[in-house]
């Protein structure tokens, strides 16, 4: 069932349409990761024009309610992930104690020489051979954020060879080379999304992004890791509490 434009309101059908979609999602009448009606469909249904369609959905996309994926349509969005900032938690525990499947995917995996940039967080030289991961993390299939990790190879040789699509490069520092990754340093904060990580993230060029940047240091308080998250702005909070 459709609920019906106000025809004599003063409310602009858009914003009706919009209060109409937003309702049922708050509702459940539309779950999380549910395909809302096509424009045609909402176009015949309120007997609406597609500009008016158009920019019900841009509010819902804009308040994180829905998101769209090129050539397949608009979609329910799983409620914004909320995550503490002052503990270290992998991705893969912390979507499966929130109740979602925890996805990756690989998208790139070698060794590279320390940047300048890098080299300066890691307190290395550019003699210093560096391990790239770089991860795209899902949750129940939906894109989450852009991982980069960029590990010392010296403390860790070999570290490439493990298939992190299936395994967690925490337990595998842990595991095979007695690394636990015990404090971090990390800066928070809001960029643009550049065009390829918009198309990895299935958002547009130009959405906001929480970009995080930490180190991550070992008991010997040997800095490991240099890590670059790129979070959906749509999908992730950051809860901290203060205290006097």
């Amino acid at each position: 069932m459709f609920d019906a434009i106000n025809r004599q309101s003063k409310v602009p059908y858009y914003h009706q349409l919009y209060g109409i979609l937003r309702d049922k999602i708050i509702s459940g009448a539309y779950l999380p990761g549910q395909a809302l009606p096509t424009e045609q469909k909402l176009i015949e249904a309120y007997e609406i024009s597609r500009t008016t369609v158009r920019h019900a959905l841009e509010q819902l996309v804009n308040e994180g309610l829905v998101y769209r994926q090129s050539g397949r349509g608009t979609f329910v969005a799983h409620p914004a992930v909320e995550q503490g900032i002052g503990k270290i938690t992998s991705f893969t525990e912390d979507m499966r104690q929130r109740g979602f499947v925890p996805g990756t995917e690989v998208l790139n995996a070698g060794l590279m020489q320390a940047p300048a940039d890098i080299g300066e967080k890691l307190g290395v030289g550019p003699d210093e051979e560096l391990a790239l991961i770089m991860r795209l993390r899902l949750a129940d299939g939906e894109p989450m954020s852009v991982e980069e990790s960029h590990l010392r190879h010296g403390f860790c040789p070999g570290v490439l060879v493990h298939d992190y699509a299936r395994h967690s490069l925490t337990r595998i520092l842990e595991r095979e080379y007695g690394i636990a990754l015990v404090r971090a340093k990390q800066v928070i904060r809001a960029i643009p999304a550049s065009n390829s990580l918009a198309r990895r993230l299935n958002i547009r060029e130009g959405d906001p992004l929480l970009f995080i940047e930490r180190v991550s240091y070992a008991h010997s308080g040997e800095p490991i890791e240099y890590l670059r998250i790129y979070h959906r702005g749509d999908r992730y909070s950051f809860l901290t509490e203060l205290g006097r």
